[in-house]
């Protein structure tokens, strides 16, 4: 077949109708149409409600995960904030705990102080203050360290105190610190009196008795001695003065087999928990000197013999 007699037509399968070009001009003036009729007139308006109105519940569906997926994103995030603030309420309360001990403590510190100034006061012998460092390392002992030592001037045999009365006797003096043998050692004796009798005794440490306590030793049984009887340094032996508080007697036992009495006391001095302590000069330091009489005479040697 001659190729001139061909059919050059698409068939009717094929055919698109208007062009491409037609139908976007068409389109193009619809839509500029719409966009001046709905600017001028609001035209789509009922229609763009209508369709709004049937697509609420596509939304709502669709909205729902998101929702859900934001509340639970909040949710955490407000649990993790609450769970810092809780922390650091919890850190301020554990601070403001530790200020109020601390408080305490330096209340309860400043009026020791103000006690042992007071008691500085009235003692006339020679005196300087002193912090307890830490207790020595006897387990046998019952001793402190305090922080001056004889550069500061602190001689061996120095009564030391605290606000309630006598804690100890110095026994050991370093450059710049001192050893305190405490009223509870039990190679400790301090010379006493009873304040209501006026009667004169010696007490020893008891570290044995809970807490530490004292034992007034070679009282004869029918000694007048009660629970309650303040004992104070009786001041006749040449380191402390006389007058200050050592102990409280709290128990008398007597028994038929024994000369003498049981008497326990309790050292009036915070012996287990005592901060600051003033250390005197010892009393013999103070006392005149012994005079020197000389050579007893021959006629007063003889009249004494014939005597």
């Amino acid at each position: 077949m001659p190729l001139g007699t061909l059919d050059r037509t698409p068939p009717p399968f094929f055919k698109q109708g208007p062009s491409a070009l037609s139908k976007l001009m068409f389109f193009s003036a619809l839509a500029l149409f719409l966009m001046v009729a709905d600017t001028r007139f609001k035209v789509t308006q009922p229609v763009r409600g209508a369709i709004a109105t049937a697509l609420y519940p596509v939304q709502w569906l669709v909205l729902r995960p998101v929702l859900l997926g934001r509340s639970a994103s909040e949710y955490f995030e407000s649990l993790q904030a609450a769970q810092r603030d809780d922390e650091a309420v919890r850190q301020k309360l554990v601070l403001q705990s530790l200020r109020a001990s601390q408080v305490e403590q330096l209340t309860l510190e400043n009026d020791r102080l103000r006690k042992l100034l007071d008691l500085r006061q009235r003692i006339s012998t020679p005196a300087q203050a002193a912090e307890v460092l830490y207790d020595a390392a006897d387990p046998y002992s019952r001793k402190i360290i305090i922080d001056k030592g004889s550069v500061q001037g602190i001689q061996a045999g120095s009564p030391v105190l605290d606000e309630a009365g006598v804690l100890g006797q110095v026994t050991r003096v370093l450059p710049l610190l001192s050893e305190v043998t405490l009223v509870i050692d039990r190679d400790q004796a301090t010379p006493v009196l009873n304040t209501r009798t006026g009667v004169r005794g010696v007490a020893f440490g008891d570290p044995a008795s809970p807490g530490g306590m004292l034992d007034l030793r070679f009282m004869p049984a029918n000694t007048d001695v009660v629970a309650g009887d303040l004992l104070t340094t009786s001041g006749i032996d040449g380191v402390y003065p006389a007058g200050l508080p050592v102990a409280r007697v709290t128990k008398v036992e007597r028994r038929a087999d024994s000369p003498f009495a049981r008497i326990y006391c309790v050292p009036q001095a915070l012996v287990n928990a005592t901060r600051n302590v003033l250390v005197l000069a010892p009393v013999s330091a103070a006392m005149a000197p012994r005079p020197d009489f000389g050579p007893q005479p021959a006629s007063a040697k003889k009249k004494g013999a014939r005597k």
